[in-house]
């Protein structure tokens, strides 16, 4: 590739694009919601959710100055992120509350891209994001959901059809918004019904003192607000 075909793609991957037409962006939004709450696609779609939530976990696990040991995503839409450092404290508080809160304000960034004009940027940004996490994966399933996560990402990024490019950039960030509800519903109700008390909530319970319905209200209002504002932005109200 040469420095003209370098430069091309960068403008290309820099640059606004049109926004969609209103149709399109309320029809992929009704396809997401359709995702979210009918549960055979559901059980599908959920393993993007815990891509962000785990690789929520691992990313604020670095920042936080932790030592990553790996990500593992299973069939059953589960996840688990190790990492080692100080057992306590705000890194590992920061740490274990990036998990639910993630998939949300992944979802709020990526309307305010869309909002912006950025829909390739936006799409090259999440294959980017996928990659760094790949290098984390400790098992074949996860990684086998990662890579076929950023092909889908990745093609829709080099597609030359404006309105599918967009079309599924809108689709993915009005997943991640809507889609950011549903654990802690899911997780609230598992709590209620099993008594389970190794959930993130609880462990930020046991490292803050603070109710774990405490925090599973939280996680709501992020997600809720976001849901709410992120909408707003997509449909530029």
């Amino acid at each position: 590739m040469d420095i003209s075909s370098l430069d091309d793609v960068w403008h290309r991957v820099t640059g606004t694009q049109p926004d969609p037409p209103r149709n399109l962006v309320l029809a992929v939004g009704a396809a997401a919601l359709v995702t979210v709450l009918w549960r055979p696609v559901w059980r599908i779609a959920r393993n993007t959710v815990t891509i962000a939530h785990e690789g929520g976990h691992a990313a604020v696990a670095l920042l936080c100055g932790r030592r990553l040991s790996g990500v593992r995503l299973h069939h059953d839409t589960s996840g688990v992120t190790v990492s080692y450092g100080k057992p306590r404290g705000p890194g590992m508080v920061l740490t274990v509350l990036a998990g639910y809160i993630t998939p949300s304000l992944v979802g709020l960034g990526g309307a305010w891209l869309l909002a912006a004009k950025h829909i390739t940027l936006l799409l090259w940004a999440s294959v980017v994001l996928l990659a760094l996490l790949l290098v984390s994966i400790r098992n074949f399933y996860g990684m086998l959901t990662v890579v076929l996560t950023g092909g889908a990402v990745f093609a829709a990024s080099w597609t030359e059809n404006t309105d599918v490019q967009a079309g599924f950039a809108y689709l993915m960030v009005w997943f991640l918004l809507l889609a950011g509800v549903k654990p802690v519903v899911e997780l609230s109700r598992t709590r209620a019904r099993t008594g389970a008390r190794d959930s993130d909530a609880d462990q930020l319970h046991r490292l803050t003192g603070f109710p774990a319905g405490g925090w599973l209200v939280l996680f709501a209002l992020v997600a809720l607000g976001c849901a709410v504002a992120g909408g707003r932005w997509l449909l530029h109200m």
